[in-house]
């Protein structure tokens, strides 16, 4: 989706996300649609997906579900995760990173934030051990890389299970591996803002027989493989659809050219906005492939404005935005379950407080860009 006469402010509303849909999406659900499997029970699109993104991946499983935030908690399930149990998270992320965790009856570790990537700090993955600890949930920030050697080397030598978030990272790499297929399991989400989307939807794609067989068990009801309706575990209803797979077919068809997109767009922006006083752009390390699902930035008391007083002011420009994530510690629900209350993770909240991304559509025009970042010019010092 593009928008015309991005330099006037009549224009509609640049937003920070659109999803990037064509002929081709809506002839493959179509497809399904006429073909009568319109659930997630069967129908072929839904293998299609899932072999085609775990190839992507570099996997041998790929396990299609209903969001990512299914994906993580059929994670979690497929590991043993139990209550007792304790799971490293960090602090800066969505809040599904964590309610995965305290839905399986499991204890979520904070960690964290890095200065540079805005990830979990990998040296500070140590300190919170504890012999309850059985897994690391890395979560890869806004599509730039978790330092994965560090957490695979710790993973390794506790027998701990690594679970990828990587529901912002499509594509995304660590020295030179596919994120998701780094760890034992990795959680993908298409909601409509991701670099893929099928609407809502998830995916897991693991190299572990054992871990997709349970999990596809799990997202379908735990029918049985005995007998129909024999119930021997506690199953959900976390089924994708034919229909959402079929557009999720269509979209991996330009999975490559939305990732170098988003990476053109970053472009654009860190050639603009580099040199503007108090704005620290996003990074991208020497040892990752970035891919800019949201291009974020952090707005210091040199640029003269603060984040909230520039979102506004962006508005007012018809530029759309949005805050950082507000860290995990600092969250009325969980404050209110008693966790997290002595929690201190500086770091988390001067990102989350300065922080705020840009628009990363895909459908983003060069011009588009050059305007978001002249009124960014203007109103700095």
């Amino acid at each position: 989706m593009t928008y015309k006469n991005p330099n006037t402010i009549k224009q509609k509303l640049i937003p920070v996300s659109a999803p990037f849909i064509s002929d081709l999406e809506v002839e493959y659900a179509a497809r399904a649609v006429k073909s009568g499997f319109i659930s997630g029970s069967s129908g072929e699109y839904i293998t299609q997906f899932e072999e085609l993104f775990a190839k992507f991946c570099n996997t041998k499983f790929g396990v299609s579900c209903a969001s990512g935030t299914a994906a993580l908690q059929l994670a979690v399930r497929a590991a043993g995760i139990k209550s007792g149990d304790e799971v490293i998270v960090p602090t800066f992320t969505n809040i599904a990173s964590v309610l995965c965790v305290i839905y399986a009856g499991a204890k979520p570790v904070l960690v964290d934030a890095r200065e540079d990537t805005w990830c979990m700090d990998e040296r500070l993955v140590n300190e919170k051990l504890t012999m309850r600890t059985r897994a690391i949930i890395p979560v890869h920030i806004y599509g730039h890389p978790v330092k994965m050697d560090t957490i695979m080397d710790i993973a390794k030598e506790r027998n701990l299970v690594v679970i990828e978030d990587a529901a912002e990272a499509h594509g995304g790499l660590f020295n030179g591996k596919v994120l998701g297929g780094i760890g034992d399991m990795g959680c993908f989400s298409f909601y409509a803002n991701k670099i893929i989307t099928t609407g809502e939807g998830g995916m897991i794609v693991t190299n572990n027989a054992k871990y997709a067989e349970k999990m596809k068990s799990l997202r379908n009801l735990a029918f049985g493989d005995v007998k129909r309706y024999l119930h021997i575990d506690l199953g959900y209803n976390y089924r994708l659809t034919n229909v959402q797979a079929a557009i999720g077919v269509a979209q991996m068809q330009r999975v490559n050219e939305f990732v170098e997109k988003k990476r053109e767009i970053a472009s654009w922006y860190n050639g603009a906005l580099g040199k503007i006083d108090g704005v620290t752009l996003p990074c991208e390390m020497p040892w990752a492939k970035n891919v800019y699902w949201m291009y974020g930035i952090l707005i210091g008391d040199e640029f003269g404005l603060g984040r909230d007083e520039l979102m506004k002011k962006l508005r007012e420009k018809g530029i759309d935005t949005r805050s950082f994530f507000v860290p995990m510690q600092n969250q009325p629900v969980f404050n209110s379950l008693g966790l997290f209350k002595n929690d201190k993770c500086p770091v988390s909240d001067r990102i989350s407080k300065m922080g705020l991304y840009l628009p990363s559509g895909i459908g983003l025009t060069r011009k588009e860009v050059d305007y978001v970042c002249n009124v960014i010019k203007d109103l700095s010092k």
